[in-house]
Order: C-alpha cells, then structure tokens, then sequence
C-alpha cells in the first residue's frame, strides 16, 4: 500500500491550509490544527490520487455558486453573491440553507464567502462527506425537514467504511518481549490517519485520525442528508428521490450504481445526471413496427432501470424521445413533433412540473403546487404506442434526449454555458419496415 509519494505542492498546500486558520508556518504535535472541516481536498490528493482524480471531476467537486452554472444562477437570483459575506436569503431573511449541501464546510462555519478558503470553495469535499458520523433522517421530530447537515452527526474525526483496525496487533504487541513492532507493514510509512501529526519531506502533515463506520459509509445513510427530499419555502416539493427510492422498493444501496468499485477502490466521480455513461445505461430503449393496413404500427418501449425516477434530483430535469420516419433515400417523412415535443406529443416529455396558484407553469422558488409529474417512476416500463402514414416509409428512428433543463429555461438562460443547456443523446433505436 503506498502512503506517500513526492508531492512538489504538499509544502505550498499545508502552508496555505494553516494560513486560512491563521497557523504558524510549522505545524508540531503540540500545534492547534486546523478543524477537520477546513482540511482541504489537496491535503488528501499525494496519498490518494486517483480518488482526489476522480472527485476533482464529480460534480461535488463543482457543487458551489462558484462552480455549477446552474446552482449559481439560483443562487444569485435567490441569495446573492457568493463572494461576499453575510448573505441572506432574500425571502426569508435567514441563512442560505442550500450550503447546507452544495458548501457544507462553509455551512459550519455560517459564512457566505465561499471563496475565503479552499475547504469551503471546494463544496463537498474529502472531509465534507467524511466528518459525517451518523444519519438522523431528514424529518425531524417536529415534523420540518432537516436539510443537508441538519439531517447528520457531526465528527472532528474522518469517518470510513474500514478504518484501521489494530486492536488485535496492539494486543500481540504487548505481550512481545521484545515490543515487537505493531502494525501490517505500512507503520513504516508515515500515516497520518493512525492519529498523530507526521512529517514528508521535513513538511508537517496534520493529524487526520479515522475510525471505521460501515453504517454510514457502506449504506445509502451516506447520501440521503442531502439526496432525499426538499421543499421550496412554499412548502413545494423540488428533490425527492430518497421518496421516490422508497417507492422502487430496492434494497440496491446509491453507492451499487454511484460508486461503483473498479481497481480497486470506489468511483469518486460520483456520476449521475451530468455523466453520459451513467444516463445511457440508465434506461432500456426499444421500439419495434409492424406495416399493416396504410399503417406502421410502432410500440416504443422506455424500461426505466433505476431504483428512482428517472430523472431524478433538480425538478427542471427532463426526458423528451423524438420519433421519425424515413424513405428510401434517407429523407424524412414524418416525425412526432416538429420541435420540442412537450407541445406537439406531450406523451413523449417526461417532466416533473411546478405551478402558481393560476395553474401557470413556475420555477422552482417561486412554485406554490406541484404540477404534472410524467417521469419514468422506479423500475416502470412505459410503453408508447404510434401510427405512422405507411406510404414510403423503409424505417422508423427513436431518439432519446436528456436535458438539465426545462427547455423555458434553457431558452432563458443564455448566459449558461452549451453542454448545460443543450439536450444529450442517451438512448437511439431503429426498426426496418418490412415490405407487404
């Protein structure tokens, strides 16, 4: 197992982690260090760098107002600047509760300026998710929603699935005449998660001690403080997929499909609704024909695969499948909508909606009721049946697109970037029609 390895940035990383607490240049074992929660991620990369590879390209790496277009143009329309300290949000005059997820290093320290150190910056970071001790539950004795950390027990001490469990080597070590040395061979090897401060290359590394917890770390507990489910401050619902886990009835953890382990270790990419691999084996996608009476007949058939709906997360997630039919020269001769579908075949538009109390369509802050819900629900095979004008047509083409977006709001926010929002292709399908 290798602990260490050359890191020419460890020296310029510690300095600047103990800079942000205010810390002397040198760090001993009798220093105060910094609170666990404001260890940043680069700390963590020399020993783990495939991981720290992986989450530096997960969208928790990316979850503040600073780095996720989409988080941060709500986040300015609802709070205000994420540089600046002291924000409120602007229609109940409290504390942003969306760091509670998307900064939660900052959410502890009740500050705004996601930029004052790289801990808070670096939303959900190494130590966000792994200071995280127990699971209460999102709904608290009161009946209100426990958000983000509110739903959690917190630790000055890294929480993992295995830790380091030496209480039989301590064991045998005392009865060893000799004291025989204690440990499975990477004692050797500095390694500041056995609890005290080590030293690489005459730099000081902090204590980072870590305890085992299986519970939190090898179930869904991990995920559903900040997955489960959300209201707007009308009491709306946004996110719910911890509602709609239920729902599906799996006994499948977030982590089976989320954090798959290859190589070794668990995917950190954490992949989901931003990841092309992860939407394109997400649903089963066929559709067959059959030329009968001036008339293709086809059946397209959607098998959501997930143990949630799909999509899932932010409620401005969409589905939306295109149909057409082509002769033999490759030119098309009809299609289920000309555009958009969520108009013309409002059956091919998977959506969760929220409205106004006029029954007019609404963004998620301002929605006072939920609307139409037309997503995939947990495991549901959804079958949508056509009947296409016969004459001239040899094949029939679906197309499954993804969008972060509803598309009012793509058409809205031109200041995000493209591949936010522009739709994905996740899914294609075609069937030749016989001749008769």
């Amino acid at each position: 197992m290798r602990i260490f390895g050359a890191n020419r940035d460890l020296s310029r990383t510690l300095l600047l982690a103990l800079a942000c607490i205010g810390g002397p240049a040198a760090l001993s074992a009798a220093d105060p260090q910094p609170p666990m929660h404001q260890v940043s991620a680069e700390i963590c990369k020399d020993c783990h760098q495939e991981i720290y590879r992986q989450w530096q390209g997960s969208m928790h790496a990316k979850s503040t107002a600073l780095s996720d277009p989409i988080h941060g143009t709500f986040y300015r329309q609802e709070v205000g600047d994420p540089q600046a300290e002291g924000q409120v949000h602007q229609k109940t005059k409290t504390f942003p509760v969306c760091l509670s997820c998307h900064a939660p290093n900052a959410a502890r320290d009740k500050t705004t300026k996601l930029d004052a150190m790289p801990a808070y910056s670096e939303g959900v970071n190494c130590v966000a998710c792994h200071t995280i001790a127990g699971f209460k539950g999102v709904k608290g004795e009161d009946g209100k929603l426990r958000l983000g950390l509110a739903a959690y027990t917190l630790s000055d001490t890294l929480q993992g699935p295995a830790g380091f469990p030496r209480g039989l080597q301590k064991l045998s070590a005392a009865g060893d005449l000799f004291g025989g040395a204690v440990g499975d061979g990477t004692d050797q090897k500095p390694n500041p998660h056995l609890g005290e401060p080590v030293e690489f290359r005459g730099q000081p590394v902090p204590a980072l001690p870590l305890e085992a917890n299986a519970i939190q770390f090898k179930t869904s507990d991990a995920c559903m403080g900040c997955h489960d489910q959300r209201n707007n401050p009308q009491g709306v619902p946004l996110c719910q997929t911890g509602n709609e886990y239920l729902e599906g009835a799996s006994k499948a953890v977030c982590q089976s499909c989320h954090m798959p382990v290859a190589g070794g270790i668990s995917d950190h990419t954490m992949g989901g609704g931003h990841n092309g691999g992860m939407l394109k084996r997400s649903v089963v996608f066929t559709l067959t024909t059959d030329a009968a009476d001036g008339k293709v007949k086809t059946k397209v058939r959607l098998q959501n695969l997930q143990p949630h709906s799909m999509p899932t997360g932010a409620p401005f997630r969409n589905l939306y499948l295109k149909l057409a039919a082509y002769d033999a020269a490759g030119e098309l001769v009809w299609q289920n909508a000309e555009g958009h579908p969520s108009k013309d075949d409002p059956k091919a538009y998977f959506s969760y909606n929220m409205v106004d109390d006029k029954g007019m369509p609404a963004p998620p802050p301002t929605a006072t009721k939920a609307g139409d819900d037309t997503r995939l629900k947990p495991h549901e095979v959804r079958e949508l049946s056509y009947q296409i004008p016969a004459k001239g047509v040899v094949l029939v083409r679906g197309e499954l697109y993804y969008n972060l977006l509803w598309p009012a709001l793509a058409e809205k926010f031109t200041n995000l970037p493209d591949e936010v929002r522009s739709p994905v292709l996740i899914g294609v399908a075609e069937s030749a029609v016989a001749a008769r």
